[in-house]
């Protein structure tokens, strides 16, 4: 592998394109008109213009990445996540034209792209699933029938969906026809598919998932867990690995089951396998991304490991030189998502000129960024501006790092989800590990507004009084 193609922008562009240096490989940009000044172009050897500025005129348009790479005599070509990463179409087509996809093979991502597909999948392997059914369904009479039998609340999610999208909580049997429609027209809007299916709804559940790295000499490697449970609209803004809630057992079994997961659809390269953890520590298998994670760089640094270049060497062909024995927890790693995002409204996108925008640096600090002092963030594309992620030899150093660092994130022109971050490293329920999925409908939203405009008012008040000094000052001058 020679040259590689990163079909993808952002931060996540520059992140593959400095693994790629580092290992000697020349890296080719692709950019829309928007993200001319990008700094993925920049940091590129090579950089192609591929269409204007929304995605489906330019990083979605396989047709233009794959004439890029032909003409520019590419390799390889590196998806990122997001855009084409889960696109099986897309890994065909780079096998057709001779190009090594980095990432698992097309089969692979079709059958972990439906949930229910992935749910038949592992079956044969025992793996633990919510209750439910593993079949689409449409029919509301069969669903109610359903519901009674697995009992209320239940969750209605879309077999092609992710992020939120097409899911619904139901409460009672009342609400079922009327959210059923809802999911079915949200999943047919967003992904083109309208299949749903029905499972039990976990009251307080912990995300965690599952690191895993597959060669193509049938080894199979678990690189711990990640806990996701801070999320906002069924999506992550602040990870960290390890767990504070897994025991060396638990740990163990669900690095096994992921890895069952992993055999039973072939996988090859890195993947993520996601579960479900409810109050009484039970484990249920919820789905595989099939593709680098947004937060791999907390798994990178509490096992001393680059993902992006095991990627590429296992698209190379090589055997991982690895023991599941070699691999050793050390220390404890944060990552919060700095979304172009007022978390005071809703966490709606705000989008606009960034007027300042000066990474925080010191040891145990990583910046992971896509952007630079006086870009325009676009409406185009998700709203992640940067990735800050800290280090420290335990939970407590790596959160008292992050608070550092949030203070030390200078940005203006734009929202961001910094206070978020710097609300959720103070809260009592989050230091003491002991929170779930509903961390922000439970603290944040409701104490959130009112820590922050008690701040604010302390802010005008601190003001009026300088005010005042400074006007009694003026009066003082002439007798002085």
């Amino acid at each position: 592998m020679k040259k590689l193609l990163v079909a993808n922008r952002g931060e996540i562009a520059v992140r593959v394109i400095r693994t790629a240096k580092k290992m000697g490989i020349k890296t080719v940009a692709v950019f829309s008109e928007i993200d001319r000044n990008a700094p993925h172009v920049q940091q590129a050897d090579e950089a192609v213009c591929i269409g204007k500025a929304p995605s489906s005129e330019s990083y979605l348009r396989a047709d233009k990445i794959i004439e890029v790479a032909k003409k520019l005599n590419v390799d390889a070509i590196h998806p990122g996540y997001g855009f084409l990463s889960e696109n099986a179409a897309f890994a065909e087509i780079c096998e057709q034209n001779n190009m090594i996809f980095v990432g698992p093979k097309p089969n692979s991502i079709k059958i972990m792209g439906s949930k229910l597909e992935a749910k038949k999948a592992v079956k044969a392997y025992n793996i633990p699933m919510v209750p439910g059914i593993d079949e689409a369904i449409t029919d509301v009479s069969k669903a109610k029938a359903i519901a009674k039998d697995i009992g209320f609340p239940i969750l209605i999610k879309a077999s092609a969906g992710g992020g939120g999208k097409g899911m619904r909580v139901v409460e009672k049997e009342a609400d079922l026809e009327s959210q059923m429609q809802r999911a079915i027209s949200e999943a047919t809007s967003a992904f083109g598919d309208g299949s749903v299916f029905i499972e039990k709804y976990v009251a307080s559940p912990r995300h965690i998932e599952i690191q895993i790295v597959a060669d193509a000499h049938g080894q199979i490697f678990h690189f711990f867990e990640r806990e996701c449970s801070i999320q906002r609209r069924h999506q992550k803004v602040v990870e960290e690995a390890p767990s504070s809630v897994l025991t060396e057992t638990l740990r163990d079994k669900m690095g096994n089951a992921a890895i069952k997961v992993a055999k039973a659809c072939d996988y090859v390269g890195a993947g993520t396998v996601e579960f479900l953890l409810d109050e009484q520590l039970n484990f249920y298998f919820l789905e595989m991304n099939t593709r680098l994670q947004v937060e791999h760089p907390v798994t990178e640094l509490i096992s001393g490991y680059d993902l992006v270049e095991l990627q590429i060497r296992i698209a190379r062909g090589e055997k991982l030189q690895l023991k599941q024995t070699d691999l050793k927890i050390k220390g404890h790693a944060l990552e919060l998502r700095v979304y172009a995002e007022d978390p005071l409204n809703d966490f709606l996108p705000s989008v606009g000129l960034l007027e300042r925008y000066k990474l925080p640096q010191g040891e145990g600090i990583r910046v992971d960024n896509g952007y630079v002092e006086g870009m325009e963030v676009p409406i185009y594309y998700d709203p992640m501006l940067a990735k800050l992620i800290t280090y420290g030899e335990n939970r407590e150093e790596a959160i008292q790092i992050m608070r550092k660092a949030i203070d030390d994130f200078q940005v203006e022109g734009i929202q961001t989800t910094l206070t978020f971050g710097k609300f959720v490293c103070e809260h009592e329920a989050f230091k003491s590990g002991n929170f779930d999925t509903h961390f922000v409908k439970n603290y944040y939203k409701n104490e959130a507004p009112q820590k922050y405009s008690e701040e604010e008012a302390q802010v005008a008040a601190l003001i009026a009084i300088k005010q005042f000094l400074d006007d009694q000052n003026l009066l003082r001058l002439p007798n002085s």
